[in-house]
């Protein structure tokens, strides 16, 4: 593990198997931490924060070493992606491309390490002056889930460390080896000790450690809406501020005027590109009965044409599940949508091909003429599989959108822009795509309504999230007459 700037076995010498999922083989072994090398990475973030060489660098200092890293995340992007690809089965020719794509989080993020000021307020006491300033918080814990775990500790560490503050990363124990490759550009780039630290280790462990650690003054945690209540009720025993990105059962909404193709090709990218196995995935497809048929006609088409293969092949179109036990969840809730009464119009079972028999393959499934109170069009499955819906109006599109627990994401497909604004202004979710789907940028906020969480990521708006306000209060010139005297 990587803490205090050094290389470590776990306190207790065990380790844990990472496998393959393409190939079902395990590929690595690395140190199985738990409650003691958590207490002893938050030790050390803590004192680089408190007395270290961080403590006393300017906000110019922690931007250069932010963007230094960046260029570092791009000359090794095709390792930290292939760790990536061999731990979780998603493809190559999207993690590849989502890992050059770092550096611009460690860029944006570099800018506004020196440019994080307060107010000055005007208020209603003779001679007396008040202003605000935004200092970092402390030690940051970070608990990042096993889909795409990079991109989703940077979205955490670069507003951080661009605020000050320090971090302790708790990658899941399925995919822990990619951020390993990660903290040895961490080293290269020079950050100094204890400011960035990662240990491996499993959630009810090491990661229920860091969450009621009392040192740990935010926890920003990306994963299922279940694990996040427990995060944070364990954080509000010292209260730690929390930020959660959670589940979704994000709709995407196909009205009959839209353009059908691009749809089709949106509502592909929004469920199968990874595999089902993101939170915002588009898994409740609403399409509208005027077009319904033609639609889904199109749809299955194209899903049966769907590629399968090894993920580090740039042919192949659809990964494998990560693990085992969300393989075998997945093909729970295959068999819970067949009893439910929808219609299986693809997929729905394992491939027959010898070349992916070792392999956790599930072909990309569609069920049609699912109904909004099913438990399929309810639960978050988080694998390859979509709920068709229909709707008859505009309005009853947003009544079955919004009929769910969760509110991460949503898209609306339509060549009516006076339409589109209507229906993204009603939607109850965090991010409305309109005419395409599963799109982020660093400069734009992301994060949930309702159980899919708290909290943005991304953007100016994250910067709050990383840092407290002080206020300041100078007499230029009062004198104390009345020490009870209020105003």
């Amino acid at each position: 593990m990587f803490i205090n700037n050094e290389w470590v076995d776990s306190a207790a010498g065990r380790t844990f198997e990472s496998s393959n999922p393409f190939t079902g083989k395990v590929w690595a072994r690395v140190p199985e931490g738990d409650a003691e090398d958590i207490d002893w990475a938050v030790r050390a973030a803590n004192e680089a924060f408190e007395n270290g060489e961080w403590s006393e660098m300017t906000g110019s200092q922690r931007g250069a070493l932010l963007r230094k890293l960046g260029d570092l995340i791009t000359e090794n992007a095709e390792t930290l992606a292939i760790s990536e690809v061999i731990d979780n089965g998603k493809l190559i020719k999207e993690m590849l491309g989502q890992v050059k794509s770092l550096a611009g989080w460690c860029y944006y993020f570099a800018g506004f390490a020196d440019k994080i000021h307060g107010e000055t307020i005007p208020v209603e006491v003779p001679n007396m002056i008040n202003y605000t300033v935004r200092e970092p918080l402390g030690v940051v814990g970070a608990i990042v889930p096993w889909n795409s775990p990079l991109l989703l500790t940077l979205w955490k560490l670069c507003p951080a460390l661009a605020a000050g503050n320090t971090i302790v990363i708790k990658p899941s124990e399925v995919t822990p080896v990619s951020l390993l490759e990660f903290s040895k550009l961490v080293e290269e780039a020079g950050f100094p000790p204890g400011v960035v630290n990662v240990v491996t280790g499993y959630g009810e462990t090491a990661g229920d450690a860091l969450a009621k650690q009392p040192k740990v003054r935010k926890i920003a945690f990306t994963g299922s809406s279940d694990t996040g209540r427990l995060v944070l009720k364990n954080s509000a025993e010292h209260f730690a501020r929390t930020s959660l990105e959670l589940g979704g059962k994000s709709p995407n909404i196909i009205c009959e005027d839209a353009d059908l193709s691009n749809a089709v090709n949106g509502v592909l990218a929004g469920i199968f590109a990874a595999t089902g196995q993101t939170c915002m995935a588009g898994s409740r497809v609403l399409i509208q009965s005027s077009i319904y048929d033609e639609f889904v006609k199109a749809l299955v088409e194209r899903t049966n044409e769907i590629r399968l293969g090894d993920p580090l092949n740039m042919d192949t179109e659809m990964g494998t599940v990560a693990f085992k036990g969300q393989y075998e969840k997945v093909l729970k809730y295959i068999e819970i949508g067949k009893e439910e009464g929808a219609t299986l119009l693809a997929g729905g079972e394992r491939p027959n091909d010898e070349e992916l028999k070792d392999g956790l393959f599930v072909k990309p499934t569609i069920f049609g003429d699912v109904t909004n109170d099913m438990r399929i069009a309810q639960e978050e499955i988080f694998g390859p599989v979509v709920c068709l819906i229909r709707f008859e109006t505009e309005e009853e599109a947003i009544r079955i959108a919004n009929d769910t627990e969760f509110g991460l994401a949503s898209a609306v497909w339509t060549k009516d822009v006076q339409k589109s604004h209507r229906m993204a202004s009603k939607i109850k979710a965090g991010t409305v795509w309109i005419n395409n789907y599963r799109k982020v940028a660093y400069g734009a906020p992301f994060g949930g309504y309702k159980s899919s969480g708290i909290g943005r990521e991304n953007g100016w708006y994250v910067m709050e999230e990383y840092t407290q306000v002080k206020s300041v209060w100078v007499d230029t010139g009062n004198v104390i007459t009345d020490p009870f005297k209020i105003l």
